[in-house]
């Protein structure tokens, strides 16, 4: 069973801290700079949105008031089936001859829409971004500049979890992200990032594809598809969109279900990720389906624990158990406050995470889809 330890122990290791070790030393030997540029190409903005009567206005207000000349934005917005004030909303923007609306009367989904906006989008960049996360005012002058390194094909902006006004937030899942954000940024520095920031990213017009129906990954599918055709991804943490940090145990447990069921699903669409078509395949498989496989890894490691003896095995065996059993005390809101309730609550954001991975593939392997909503 030692071995069954130390493979399970490496993989969750290599998975956490040593893709991101060796991200830095190849960024050492091979660090690659964007040569950015400060023009103003033609951009078009596009945003798919069902059910947005909530966030649409404030959404919209926003992307007319950013800092990028008005004579060159487009902004592209499809309506995906809503029922709700959405298209009345659109409606009263329509006027300005910057906003061009699409109202699909039956939802067919994100991607369709994705597809209905590229076919309207005459701008030399075309900026995808959704409908909650406000953009900071300089975010797309600042995106755009990366497209002045002709290897650049498509640019990937932050995603702030916090408050703009007061910072970002330093909890579990804001933890969890500035570690994925580091990742991103040494890909970034030394190759290309695998995938994109949802709310935030920018690729040229003439590297886009169709987005196949019902795809749940487009800020996956769109960026590889652009490292496919030979240039890169890059990631700029100047141009930021902020998001709340915490929308309730729930509601970010399905929202990681759904992306990591896009995992499985992109192996479905795009089975040449895992070929020598992909130039960064190794990057794919140690940033996207390495964690697929850690929450298996942490259950042999746990039972290994139990069945190995000596006092190595019984201390990892009591680090583990009350790891977990933090992480209860943290999903359960049973410690608040201190550093025990940081520790806690990293923990639950952990188990959390790990625990959407194995509901993903249990989903993926009984056929069940995962729907976009709002």
């Amino acid at each position: 069973m030692k071995w069954v330890f130390w493979l399970a122990s490496g993989l969750v290791a290599y998975t956490y801290v040593g893709y991101a070790c060796w991200l830095r030393l190849r960024m050492l030997w091979r660090f690659r700079p964007v040569q950015r540029g400060s023009s103003t190409p033609q951009v078009s903005i596009a945003m798919v949105v069902r059910n947005e009567e909530q966030t649409l206005e404030a959404k919209l207000q926003n992307l007319l008031g950013l800092d990028y000349p008005a004579d060159r934005c487009q902004i592209i917005v499809v309506s995906d089936g809503s029922t709700d004030r959405t298209e009345e909303i659109l409606r009263a923007h329509a006027r300005d001859s910057r906003v061009h609306i699409v109202l699909n009367e039956l939802a067919q989904g994100k991607a369709s829409g994705l597809n209905d906006a590229m076919d309207l989008a005459g701008g030399e960049m075309v900026v995808f971004t959704d409908a909650r996360q406000p953009l900071e005012r300089g975010a797309v002058r600042l995106l755009v500049e990366n497209f002045a390194d002709p290897e650049v094909g498509c640019a990937s902006g932050e995603l702030m979890l916090g408050d703009s006004a007061t910072g970002e937030s330093s909890g579990g899942l804001g933890l969890y992200w500035r570690i994925e954000k580091q990742v991103r940024k040494l890909e970034s520095a030394s190759g290309s990032v695998v995938g994109a920031t949802g709310a935030l990213y920018a690729v040229r017009r003439e590297l886009l594809t169709r987005v196949p129906p019902g795809t749940i990954l487009d800020d996956v599918y769109l960026p590889m598809q652009v490292v496919r055709q030979g240039k890169r991804v890059v990631l700029d943490d100047r141009a930021r969109a902020w998001d709340r940090p915490n929308q309730g145990t729930g509601r970010e447990f399905s929202r990681k279900v759904r992306t990591l069921s896009g995992n499985y699903q992109l192996l479905q669409l795009a089975p040449w990720l895992l070929s020598a078509s992909n130039p960064i395949r190794f990057e794919f498989g140690s940033h996207k389906l390495l964690r697929l496989a850690v929450p298996f890894a942490l259950a042999a490691m746990l039972g290994a624990s139990f069945v190995l003896s000596g006092n190595f095995y019984r201390v990892m065996l009591i680090l583990q158990l009350v790891f977990y059993s933090l992480s209860v005390l943290a999903l359960s809101k049973l410690v608040k406050g201190g550093r025990p309730a940081r520790v806690a609550d990293a923990a639950g954001t952990f188990v959390l995470l790990n625990g959407a991975a194995v509901v993903a593939l249990v989903n993926f392997v009984a056929g069940r889809r995962a729907e976009w909503t709002r």
